[in-house]
């Protein structure tokens, strides 16, 4: 069969993310079928056009990866391109349509319906491998876990727990779009997350409990990427030292293969050991994102975060000291946030030093987590409420626009100080940067 799976994400704010679910799906079918990947980051609908009419795709997978870019002060949402996409490809293509990814997981009644596709992947792509040979041999794909249909329903998805194979294509269009727009191509250590913050959807989207790459392979996959021209590399994992033991091998893998490319990600300030960050420093870390969320201890308690504001500074001065870019993000506006809880926060963000700052400003409610359950019980929402438009928790004693006027007002035009991901202005600032040579996330270019 002739497969196209479709990347529609075009969002490169604050700069474009390397689509690397559709790697892992295309890693899952079978070898007799025919795949193409296109990214609309690099084709436009034109080509997009061509392609299609050239290739005639019997099986059309489209790639959900978020439903909005989940900033209160900033909001975009997407699942209406989406479904123009699909209508277009509708008036020219007969191919059977397939909708997954993350975004349509978290909440796949809602999104099918506003997409109008024949199939829908609930949790991992790989399901994906097994609806397309269903399908080859006339067989119901609805039989397979996680697929529906529209006249099935929906089912919490479970952690895949077959083979996962990446199928990266050094030689693919796409791949020079991302070397040229910062070199950065990303990376994949586990799946599952055994953290419990209140608000996020991680652990329904794969699972509580961890799944961890064999630290040769990931440092494998690593040198794969490099070879094919990549000069960052992020890790795409939802924390890459919630198991601690697993970072530092695969840190220690990537030092005995040879990676000599710089690489980051996202890190909890929890209590590590004493050598944590020089050893990742040792391993060619360059830039630690930790997501910190609060420095006041109340809201950090509320969140259930697996760290106290002290285990934050230690993180911090750690990582400085092993030479390393630190940042911090701050989610403000949850359950119990008031003045005196943002005053406490800024206070203690006041001693951070040699950082930026990430002000993410309202908390956006998914179904599925542990914050949609304290909004349903104080009537902010109810069941029959469609969470597909952005909704954003309201704390009782503070409203955002009171909460953003503290965080400005402390800011006192820091650069390092920045309210969301900056922007079209600090977009356009790193598409300067990147068209000078520099390469990863340049943030570092901010810290005070």
């Amino acid at each position: 069969m002739k497969i196209l799976l479709i990347s529609p994400n075009t969002l490169t704010v604050p700069y474009p993310v390397y689509p690397l679910g559709l790697d892992y799906v295309a890693g899952c079918i079978p070898a007799e079928h025919q795949v193409r990947i296109a990214d609309l980051n690099v084709l436009s609908l034109e080509a997009l056009e061509e392609l299609v009419h050239d290739f005639s795709p019997q099986i059309i997978g489209l790639s959900c990866r978020n439903i909005d870019n989940t900033e209160a002060g900033d909001p975009l949402f997407f699942i209406d391109a989406y479904g123009k996409l699909a209508a277009w490809l509708r008036e020219r293509s007969q191919a059977m349509l397939v909708c997954g990814g993350s975004g349509f997981t978290i909440m796949a009644d809602r999104v099918f319906a506003a997409l109008g596709v024949d199939y829908g992947i609930i949790g991992e792509g790989e399901r994906f491998g097994l609806l397309v040979e269903a399908l080859h041999q006339g067989l119901d794909p609805t039989q397979i876990p996680g697929v529906i249909s529209p006249a099935s329903s929906p089912a919490t998805p479970e952690p895949w727990t077959g083979t996962q194979v990446r199928a990266f294509q050094p030689q693919a269009s796409h791949v020079e779009f991302y070397l040229k727009k910062g070199g950065m191509l990303n990376l994949q250590t586990k799946r599952g997350c055994s953290f419990n913050c209140i608000y996020c959807p991680y652990p329904h989207l794969e699972g509580k409990r961890h799944r961890l790459a064999h630290p040769g392979e990931v440092a494998r996959t690593a040198m794969d990427l490099q070879k094919a021209g990549a000069r960052y590399l992020f890790i795409t994992d939802s924390a890459f030292n919630s198991d601690v033991a697993h970072s530092l091998e695969v840190a220690k893998a990537f030092k005995a293969a040879g990676v000599s490319i710089p690489w980051g990600g996202f890190f909890a300030p929890l209590k590590l050991p004493i050598d944590y960050f020089s050893r990742m420093a040792d391993a060619g870390c360059k830039h630690v994102e930790f997501g910190t969320e609060s420095l006041s201890s109340s809201m950090l308690a509320t969140y259930r975060k697996p760290f106290g504001v002290d285990d934050v500074f230690v993180a911090h001065q750690q990582a400085l000291e092993a030479g390393l870019h630190v940042a911090h993000y701050f989610l403000l506006g949850g359950p119990g946030e008031s003045s005196a809880t943002v005053a406490e926060s800024l206070d203690h963000i006041e001693r951070l030093n040699k950082t930026v700052l990430f002000f993410f400003i309202g908390i956006r409610i998914y179904p599925h987590t542990a914050l949609y359950d304290i909004a349903l019980k104080e009537g902010k929402i109810r069941p029959e409420t469609n969470l597909l438009q952005p909704l954003f928790y309201q704390a009782e004693a503070i409203d955002r626009d009171t909460i953003a006027a503290q965080v400005t007002a402390r800011a006192d035009k820091r650069n390092n100080w920045i309210i969301g991901s900056g922007g079209a202005k600090s977009a356009a600032t790193l598409k300067k940067m990147y068209s000078r040579g520099h390469t990863g996330p340049l943030w570092e270019f901010l810290a005070g």
